[in-house]
């Protein structure tokens, strides 16, 4: 078996995917006008060291706790045909070429599951692997289910999906990983052929030292 998988935010698309999604919650008018800037707040405190990410999950989720799932899951179809557009050929063509050529194929992001889901459709790929949002009472608690699908945890989330096929990522012929981020080497080392993708200055680091391909935008 070969195994292709692929970040979203930075990576399969130019964005940042939880931007995308509070940006059309805005444009609908179920959050309110300043909740991009609070969104890029938080996200600054994270990459700042100051706010962790089950943390960050908490207060992007928070107000959407009134919601319920079926609200949700229609607001993620339309998300779904507002972000097709954004999504760029060249990467379509890269999740097409391992699929053509047979490789079992999955997005593995740290993005909420509800969120990134439309992207795994836009993209045709089945298996979305994620960070779960805990739900209760058909409503989103605010809590993570298990461990975010972020740094080490993120290659604990493939092997256990692996595991569910009957297989292990270093039992398998080739894998290959495409990251933009440093927060992805467990991951990217774990695999067989890891690809950058327009680097950030750590991974870009670890990519010069290594010999490492890497994958600028067109």
């Amino acid at each position: 078996m070969k195994l292709a998988l692929f970040d979203l935010d930075h990576t399969l698309i130019p964005f940042d995917s939880g931007m995308a999604w509070t940006r059309f919650l805005v444009g609908r008018g179920v959050l309110p006008a300043d909740a991009e800037m609070v969104y890029l707040g938080y996200c600054q405190q994270y990459v700042d060291g100051t706010l962790d990410i089950r943390e960050l999950h908490r207060v992007s989720v928070a107000p959407l706790a009134s919601f319920g799932m079926a609200m949700l899951r229609k607001w993620a179809a339309e998300f779904e045909a507002e972000i097709e557009p954004r999504v760029p050929d060249q990467m379509r063509a890269l999740v097409r070429k391992h699929q053509e050529a047979g490789h079992l194929c999955a997005i593995v992001t740290a993005t909420t599951r509800f969120i990134a889901e439309p992207f795994g459709r836009v993209f045709g790929v089945a298996d979305v692997l994620a960070t779960r949002s805990l739900v209760i009472d058909d409503t989103l608690d605010g809590g993570i289910d298990g461990d975010p699908c972020f740094g080490v945890h993120k290659l604990a989330h493939v092997n256990e999906w692996l595991a569910l096929r009957g297989t292990r990522l270093d039992a398998l012929e080739q894998s290959w990983f495409y990251s933009d981020s440093a927060s992805d080497l467990p991951l990217l080392e774990a695999v067989s052929d890891p690809v950058a993708v327009a680097p950030d200055e750590r991974l870009r680091a670890r990519v010069l030292k290594a010999g490492w391909p890497v994958l600028e935008r067109s």
